[in-house]
């Protein structure tokens, strides 16, 4: 079965988004990306326009304003919303590799589900 679109997000998606936060243009983004990360994730423009068009068309950002070529955007309550889910399912990816040790993954058997949600939700800090 295909994922839904925006399910999960990659890290050019979700920085984008945490970029959009506040207005910003497409130059503004690539540039604080590449510092927020120091490096590690860097948005060439044809990913970056290809990106901001999509999530327009999925409602995820609007355009703010046109000053000739360049285009400034803001996230919109549907975008945090899929932020938001990320990052709490990226929360989730954490817990897992902090909390599975050797130990814990021979005993996953032994451990009902309910027991290991219970556990991951009291772990999970809010937003």
């Amino acid at each position: 079965m295909p994922r839904e679109k925006y399910q999960t997000l990659t890290e050019q998606m979700f920085y984008i988004l945490v970029c959009l936060q506040v207005e910003q243009c497409g130059m503004d983004i690539m540039e604080k990306v590449a510092l927020m990360t120091d490096g590690r994730v860097s948005i060439g423009p044809g990913t970056l326009y290809h990106l901001l068009e999509n999530f327009e068309q999925a409602g995820m950002i609007r355009e703010t304003k046109v000053e000739g070529r360049r285009r400034s955007y803001l996230i919109t309550e549907q975008g945090k919303k899929a932020l938001e889910e990320e990052y709490r399912r990226l929360q989730s990816v954490i817990l897992d590799y902090e909390y599975y040790g050797v130990e814990q993954i021979e005993a996953i058997g032994e451990v009902s589900a309910d027991e290991r949600k219970k556990v991951r939700n009291q772990q999970v800090c809010p937003v």
